[in-house]
């Protein structure tokens, strides 16, 4: 029987583009003895760009999947995704004001009491779930990856609303990494924008800010960048072809979701984590693993209780 259990709103990326995020949490989230629950009948929660359009329709998106969870009688949502998780961390916020509270159930079957806290993934794994669980789950130490920790413009931001780890030197991602024994890079562009939002309306905006992510990253002594956001990974990794055309680069860094790293320690297979679905390819940088000895355990636990 799982220990912790959580509603679990994967959003649609996940469903689709991004599954291997899904698929890597879900097994990282069964190892830790944790349990999702996905509310029935979840809907598009409007995510980044709704709000554009209409604030009142914007949270009345994010709302309805709240209600579900309400309805569940479970306190905590949580979602893999920053967009998602902006979307309702702001219903909430905003439908603390009673007049707008009221715009957006009139537009609902079901009416949101506001009872349900929204936090990502990343924040239950870290402050729900701990360093010193996830150290002593860890089976393997990928001895070749030297990690760039990439957590993106939204996850920690408006810290108001966020109200997780650090807007601008977020260490969360950092501790999860060097809790599985890798080694995390000092990475200055840590929460600078990719550009991913530009990918359309403004291409050359996108390939000179995910240019300067991967650069940056480089310089750090990395060789690989964890992410914990699906349209971050979809930016970094789809696109180093092209810029490496635009301009003479040579990137070939694979981006990987912080939990399929997470899920690899652990001892899943690559498949099981769907690592193949990644568009650079990491096996060369997966081949050398090494047994993590019961004393290795003893000794980080000891270095986990000295850095908390």
């Amino acid at each position: 029987m799982a220990e912790k259990k959580y509603a679990y709103y994967s959003g649609c990326s996940q469903e689709t583009s991004s599954k291997e995020y899904d698929i890597s949490l879900r097994a990282v989230m069964k190892a830790l003895d944790v349990e999702l629950v996905e509310p029935e009948g979840w809907s598009c929660c409007g995510s980044t760009p709704a709000h554009t359009v209409n604030h009142v329709l914007a949270a009345a998106l994010a709302a309805r999947n709240l209600a579900l969870v309400e309805k569940m009688n479970m306190p905590v949502l949580t979602t893999p995704c920053p967009s998602c998780l902006t979307a309702f961390k702001e219903a909430n916020h905003r439908m603390e004001n009673d007049s707008f509270k009221k715009d957006v159930n009139s537009l609902l079957d079901n009416p949101y009491n506001g009872t349900v806290d929204a936090k990502s993934s990343l924040q239950i794994i870290y402050e729900d779930i701990g360093l010193e669980t996830i150290a002593s789950k860890v089976k393997y130490v990928f001895t070749e990856l030297k990690v760039a920790p990439y957590y993106g413009c939204i996850m920690n931001r408006p810290p108001a609303l966020a109200k997780f780890d650090d807007p601008e030197n977020p260490i969360a991602m950092d501790k999860i990494l060097s809790a599985l024994g890798l080694n995390v890079c000092d990475f200055a562009f840590k929460t600078e924008c990719c550009g991913a939002g530009y990918g359309y309306t403004k291409k050359d905006m996108m390939k000179e800010l995910t240019y300067k992510v991967l650069d940056m990253a480089r310089d750090a002594g990395a060789n690989c960048i964890a992410v914990a956001c699906p349209v971050c990974q979809m930016n970094l990794d789809l696109n180093q072809k092209e810029i490496n055309k635009d301009r003479g680069s040579d990137f070939n860094m694979p981006v990987i979701y912080f939990t399929q790293l997470m899920g690899l320690a652990f001892g899943c297979s690559p498949k099981e984590l769907a690592i193949k679905k990644l568009i650079v390819n990491p096996d060369k940088l997966l081949k050398n693993r090494m047994l993590k000895s019961e004393t290795d355990k003893g000794q980080d636990k000891e270095k986990l209780k000295a850095s908390a």
